[in-house]
């Protein structure tokens, strides 16, 4: 990174649209939700201003105040003390809201105690007129000591002056809005006369917050002027007090809010959504428009997908020279690929639908719906945030947890959250419930399996609660922390960060897992097209002698030469040694190599199906859909993706812990291999159970 290039730091109570100004500052693609939680680590991204001056732009976790009581909120808080850090900000732009102007002021109080150079952006200016209000900034930055840029970072408005503002940082005053060192004088006078060269508000954060401050020690600091910790609370209480006493003060006249223009649209609205009957009513009403339409609307470029790819196989092997390369193209390449591509449309279409509900402010009431039904089961109410962003990835979801204080609810959180159901289960659920549940409707709206769909991910998510509540009386948690979640105002959605989100999210499955999936694609096909022994070498000479009174016509015969290949070769030989421990839950060695390769990612499980079949398959138009669905048991006589086998599937793809990756954040996250240990050996076990036991009572 440059060291030419000056820092920006965004940072701002949660919610106040600090990534919607990242992106317009620098045109990434991150995340942006109407709802908390978004931002979980430090987001780095560039931005040119004005005078060919660079900028790194960091985009840091909401915080309330400086008076940080989560990890994420101490990320803040270990940045601004460190000035050798390399992305110490040189200034620092504090985001708020219009509409909570008074609570944001406080976070900007304290950090103009840091005299780090400071800019108030204040946002979604477009709704100032909508709610009745009107701001003297003249007052507001002669009260306050900086400047001020009234933006809009949703409609783009003001970005242009900020930048402006930004390139004349170094004019800014660092001076402090406020004396808050008066809530006791004699304290902080001692204080400031033991370190004459440190920063006063530095000093008292150290004293007060589980944060390192370069070139002191803090143990010393603390030893020799702490006070006990009920005098700290009583003291940062004081702080606070006296901080809103000074933002009320300014706000007196430099706020004008006319209540009679002011719409309260939101809340009277928030009474239906919010509803203790209603609410739940809507709310599962919105999920199963969702999931029908998922289904519905995808159909038809999914078919398409799926016959583009039969189609460049079969070309693939037709026009390529003939030869192990080409093989490998036809048979191994383009079917495991095509078999993951096959559901961008179903998955674009989640995250369509998901984005809306995020930018339009639903979420956050979603999120304190669910609050309600949690902490009856032990969870703490701040667990519903990575629980439904989970629905997305498990991995961010569960290093959303770090917002959660008490360290056992974060670890019952961190523990659960992989069974709500991610965006990598879709693919095998789609294949699977297309195969075994009829695309019928019941009394000409409901669709089966859009049904079955939206049954899964209620199952998931029932899981997670149920186990909660089983771990919550495990480890026994004491002190429960409340949860206080902003309601955002209702917002129509926008179109840009809307296909932003799709289209990275969407992206990131396919590039992600496409990766994986062409690794394995090429391995596969290795250990399905060569084998050890006479078995496999001499295979068409075997299936000749077996088969000389069948009559076979030229094409069974190849066929059954490929079968027999199969069987005998490498992955054969590798699934018929596991065929015994998963014959009981209605799979054959097919089934178990997909399971076992799918580890490294469930969307994995297809893209092998798609390899397995299409190695030495004489068909190549035919698509991967039709051949799961033509799979005979040799055994049984009966097809192996029936209505019994596929719900056993269905199920244990549910619960199994089926991802690499999760279990790598659950372990960064614990700093032990205990825990992701036992949520391996606990889930795959679980799954394993209840799959056996639905295939023996349906079978």
């Amino acid at each position: 990174m440059s060291h030419e290039n000056i820092n920006i730091a965004l940072i701002g109570n949660p919610n106040t649209g600090k990534t919607s100004l990242f992106n317009q500052l620098t045109g990434l693609n991150q995340q942006v939700g109407n709802y908390p939680g978004i931002t979980v680590e430090k987001k780095i991204g560039f931005c040119k201003l004005p005078h060919n001056i660079k900028a790194n732009i960091l985009d840091l976790p909401g915080t309330y105040s400086l008076n940080a009581s989560s990890i994420d909120e101490n990320v803040v808080i270990e940045l601004l003390l460190n000035r050798n850090d390399k992305l110490f900000p040189d200034v620092a732009l504090v985001v708020t809201d219009v509409e909570n102007l008074k609570r944001n002021l406080l976070l900007f109080t304290q950090i103009k105690d840091l005299e780090i150079p400071t800019i108030l952006v204040i946002n979604m200016a477009d709704r100032m007129e909508y709610k009745g209000i009107s701001l003297d900034l003249p007052h507001l930055e002669q009260e306050l000591k900086t400047k001020i840029a009234l933006i809009s970072s949703r409609k783009g408005l003001g970005i242009e002056e900020l930048k402006n503002l930004i390139v004349t940082y170094k004019t800014l005053s660092t001076e402090p809005c406020l004396n808050a060192s008066e809530i006791d004088s004699d304290y902080f006078n001692h204080l400031r006369k033991a370190f004459p060269n440190q920063l006063l508000y530095k000093l008292w954060l150290v004293i007060t917050q589980d944060a390192n401050f370069a070139n002191l020690d803090r143990h010393e600091i603390r030893n020799s002027y702490t006070k006990s910790l009920s005098e700290l609370k009583r003291l940062q209480q004081k702080e606070t007090i006296k901080r809103y006493q000074f933002i009320n003060n300014v706000l007196k006249v430099g706020q004008t809010i006319d209540k009679a223009v002011a719409k309260d649209f939101s809340s009277r609205l928030d009474r239906i959504l919010t509803h203790k009957v209603w609410g739940y009513v809507i709310f599962f009403a919105i999920l199963f428009v969702i999931f029908q339409s998922i289904f519905d609307w995808s159909s038809y470029p999914m078919d398409f997908i799926d016959t583009t790819f039969a189609n460049l196989s079969s070309y693939a092997a037709a026009h390529l020279q003939p030869g192990v390369l080409t093989d490998l193209v036809s048979q191994g390449i383009i079917p495991g690929i095509g078999g993951i591509v096959i559901f961008i449309p179903q998955i674009a279409f989640l995250f369509l639908f998901i984005s809306i509900l995020e930018e339009s402010g639903y979420m956050s009431r979603v999120v304190f719906l669910m609050d309600k039904i949690m902490r009856k089961f032990g969870l703490s109410g701040k667990s519903v945030v990575p629980l439904i962003s989970g629905t997305a990835c498990a991995i961010p979801a569960i290093m959303a947890t770090r917002n959660i204080e008490n360290w056992k609810e974060r670890l019952i959180t961190i523990l659960v959250t992989p069974f709500t159901t991610c965006s990598a289960r879709l693919p095998v659920y789609a294949i699977i419930i297309a195969l075994v549940i009829p695309n019928e409707r019941v009394l000409g709206i409901l669709n089966l399996q859009g049904l079955t769909l939206m049954l899964l991910y209620l199952l998931g998510f029932g899981m997670a609660i149920f186990s909660s509540y089983i771990l919550n009386l495990i480890l026994k948690v004491k002190g429960k922390t409340f949860f206080v979640v902003e309601m955002p105002n209702y917002k129509l959605p926008l179109f840009k960060n809307v296909a932003i989100n799709v289209l990275e999210k969407t992206k990131a499955f396919v590039t992600g897992a496409g990766k994986i999936i062409l690794a394995i694609s090429i391995i596969l096909w290795f250990l399905a097209s060569y084998g050890p022994g006479k078995n496999f070498s001499n295979a068409e000479a075997i299936v000749i002698e077996k088969t000389q009174h069948s009559n076979l016509s030229e094409t069974g015969l190849e066929n059954a030469v490929a079968a027999h290949k199969l069987e005998n070769s490498y992955i054969g030989l590798m699934g018929k040694t596991i065929e015994p421990v998963i014959s009981p839950l209605g799979y054959d060695w097919k089934i178990g190599i997909a399971i076992i390769s799918s580890f490294a990612a469930r969307e994995v499980f297809v893209g092998t199906l798609a390899t397995i079949y299409s190695v030495g398959g004489s068909d190549n138009d035919e698509t991967i859909k039709n051949k799961m669905a033509a799979e005979i048991n040799p055994i049984t006589g009966k097809k192996v993706f029936n209505f019994a086998s596929g719900i056993s599937l269905l199920l244990f793809y549910a619960f199994a812990m089926q991802c690499a990756s999760t279990l790598a954040v659950t372990k960064k996250e614990t700093n032990t291999w205990k825990w992701p240990a036992a949520q391996l050996v606990f889930m795959s076990a679980f799954a394993y159970v209840v799959a056996l036991i639905a295939y023996q009572l349906l079978k």
